[in-house]
């Protein structure tokens, strides 16, 4: 008797369990992107969901859920299943996002698990090709006798690309005009247009267009010239030193899903990024992959924390929050 009560209590908890390591996953996972399709990030989820896919032995469907600075997309999964069929992929934003936003659907610390970091990506700051500025001082001189009459694209607060810009002005003195976007790639088609002037964008997206003259190039924010741009000076050496961004990435799963999930996906993450194809492609837009002991989940929780005390005193000092 006593026997079979065991083990009637064990099955009923065994269904209660949540899917082990072993068990998952056994469907197609969906990688949110908070950005514009094409944009720099959405590059890096696509390559990533391929070769992550192929570990897995499932289908990573990309979908972009664009808006708010990259919380749209980050509530979707602060609010999913905590299963790991849906996951995200973001980057800096994380760690400015508790400083820049006083109201949110979800806790910006405490609704994700950190899956593990994926790749830093440099910074270029780009200016439309018709620009009467050709150097990067000559830039800072342009942005500062036209203040406000200029115009500076990102994609909304809290983005890398407006989180360079105002560094930019920070370090320079001067309040431009910004026009957001849904992400970059819409705004790079605005700079290819000649209907905005600045536009700071990650490496992954302006490569392309920097190599063929498509816009003109006046910094990166690296503290040493990239070898994918040698010819490029650095922000420090156009006497900023302060405009230096690297915009690092990572991927993450809802609050609550179980660890060994959290654990099989940093396995596929960490697989991914030795993944000849992978380095490669990185390489081919001014990246690398983080090394493998970064791409796990106590690594990232670390590093994640370290960032958000890093931008707090930063964003604090420019005063931008949103309501």
């Amino acid at each position: 008797m006593l026997r079979r009560t065991l083990q009637a209590i064990s099955a009923v908890l065994f269904l209660a369990l949540p899917a082990t390591a072993a068990e998952f996953p056994d469907r197609t996972i969906t990688l949110i992107v908070p950005y514009a399709a094409g944009g720099p990030t959405d590059v890096v989820a696509r390559l990533l969901g391929e070769s992550m896919g192929r570990d897995l032995h499932q289908n990573i469907v990309v979908e972009n859920v664009t808006g708010a600075g990259g919380t749209l997309g980050s509530t979707r999964v602060a609010q999913a299943r905590p299963d790991g069929y849906t996951i995200l992929l973001h980057h800096i934003n994380m760690a400015t996002t508790p400083t820049l936003y006083r109201r949110l659907p979800y806790d910006p610390v405490n609704a994700f698990e950190p899956v593990g970091l994926v790749t830093p990506v440099p910074m270029t700051i780009l200016g439309r090709r018709d620009l009467p500025a050709n150097t990067f001082a000559e830039l800072v001189e342009w942005l500062r006798a036209n203040g406000e009459r200029a115009n500076l694209a990102d994609a909304g607060l809290g983005a890398a690309s407006q989180l360079c810009g105002t560094l930019l002005q920070h370090s320079i003195g001067t309040r431009v005009t910004t026009v957001p976007f849904r992400g970059t790639a819409p705004a790079m088609q605005e700079l290819l247009a000649g209907r905005v002037d600045v536009l700071c964008d990650q490496t992954t997206q302006t490569l392309e267009y920097i190599r063929n003259g498509s816009v003109k190039v006046f910094a990166v924010t690296t503290p040493e010239r990239l070898s994918v741009l040698p010819d490029v000076p650095t922000t420090a050496e156009g006497g900023m030193p302060s405009v230096q961004v690297m915009i690092w990435h990572g991927l993450y799963a809802p609050h609550a899903t179980p660890r060994p999930v959290v654990e099989r996906l940093s396995r596929a993450l960490q697989a991914a990024l030795r993944d000849p194809r992978i380095i490669q492609r990185f390489a081919d837009m001014g990246t690398v992959p983080e090394p493998q002991d970064r791409a796990t989940p106590d690594a990232h929780k670390a590093f994640w924390a370290a960032e958000i005390d890093r931008w707090r005193p930063i964003l604090q000092a420019a005063g931008q929050y949103a309501d």
